[in-house]
């Protein structure tokens, strides 16, 4: 079988999805990025995996984490406990952005562009993630520079997090945008 970037040679991608229930919220959760690493011990080759998580309710709370662990499901748990001490409020209308954001980190830059309605969610995997359980239903998207997962989830988040509303926009500064 081909071997695929990140180590896996099973054909698998770490892609899968599910829905918790706790505290009363219901967050669904979707592994990004599954990476294993090895360091070499004096009885061989010891392993350890780094996965990383997006949660969101699909109602504009969303929250990334990291976890690493000797296992898959142990660094799964640790991502998503991450993730759900990072959640953040995203504005919407309709079911696109408020406006066009552009934020970088370190190499990667990503564009986040409101849509039409029934454009859907043009986007590469890491970014599509985040837009889906923002509860982001349009958008368009594009990254440059690095298309390391992590950097471009972490850019993503910051163009999230810069967003603002109009009302909130109005609150700010005081006067009313027409």
């Amino acid at each position: 079988m081909a071997r695929h970037r990140g180590g896996r040679d099973d054909g698998r991608s770490g892609g899968g999805s599910r829905r918790k229930e706790e505290g009363g919220d219901n967050f669904d959760e979707i592994v990004v990025r599954v990476n294993r690493s090895a360091k070499v011990m004096k009885g061989g080759r010891r392993f350890s995996f780094s996965t990383l998580v997006i949660v969101g309710n699909r109602g504009g709370r969303v929250g990334y984490g990291y976890g690493k662990a000797r296992s898959v499901p142990g660094a799964m748990e640790k991502g998503v406990k991450e993730a759900r001490k990072r959640l953040i409020n995203v504005p919407l209308v309709g079911t696109t952005i408020p406006h066009t954001v552009r934020s970088h980190f370190e190499s990667s830059t990503v564009f986040l562009i409101p849509a039409a309605p029934g454009t859907g969610i043009v986007a590469g995997k890491a970014v599509r993630a985040a837009m889906e359980l923002a509860g982001i239903k349009d958008v368009l998207t594009k990254v440059y520079g690095s298309t390391n997962a992590v950097n471009v989830v972490k850019a993503t988040f910051q163009g999230l997090e810069s967003m603002r509303s109009r009302q909130t926009v109005e609150n700010l500064r005081g006067v009313s945008l027409t």
